[in-house]
């Protein structure tokens, strides 16, 4: 499933998305750079036939659709290194976001944000329905390709670190609450290929 959130979503010096981001620069709000870029939306989903034949697929799919939801507004909150506008509650708990919100200040304090895409492949791994509170654990494969981290006081475009990998393996859990998924906690310090 190929997935290519607005913007971008996590950071730069991570090599996780969320931390990659924010450990190399914090930005300033609603500042840019003059050029496009291209707002990423995650494609839908499509049913392919074998995954009909998978007595979970409705519930992977939900799964699926949380952090898509989640990973979207996320990189909103990174194109302008704020959450305001955006709905991220809705995707994620308190755990979750305090990582995305540690890398908006360290965003905000360096006077950076992201530009260009971050794409994503995301497949549920493990799905544990019979536990009393239904969980799920994902591997993404990131690409950030078409990433790029801005800084909005010198007005240039700040290079990813040499040894940051442009495809590497994040991971995310996700939990059933109230009938909706969840996402629980993001892990963007992944380091195998993909």
């Amino acid at each position: 499933m190929k997935r290519t959130p607005s913007s971008g979503l996590w950071g730069p010096l991570v090599l996780c998305v969320a931390l990659a981001l924010t450990a190399c620069d914090g930005g300033a709000a609603g500042e840019s750079d003059g050029t496009s870029s291209a707002a990423a939306r995650p494609s839908p989903t499509t049913a392919s036939p074998s995954a009909s034949a998978d007595p979970h697929a409705a519930e992977k799919a939900a799964v699926l659709a949380a952090y898509d939801g989640m990973t979207t507004e996320q990189a909103k909150a990174y194109r302008q290194a704020s959450k305001n506008g955006t709905t991220l509650e809705k995707y994620a708990t308190l755990d979750a976001l305090s990582k995305i919100e540690l890398d908006l200040r360290r965003m905000q304090q360096a006077g950076t944000v992201v530009r260009g895409e971050i794409r994503h492949e995301a497949k549920v791994v493990e799905l544990d329905l019979s536990a009393k509170t239904p969980k799920a654990r994902l591997e993404d494969c990131v690409d950030l390709s078409d990433y790029t981290t801005y800084d909005t006081k010198a007005k240039k475009v700040i290079p990813l670190p040499t040894a940051q990998p442009l495809r590497y393996v994040a991971t995310a859990k996700a939990e059933r609450w109230d009938g909706r998924w969840l996402v629980i906690d993001i892990d963007t310090t992944g380091s195998d290929s993909c």
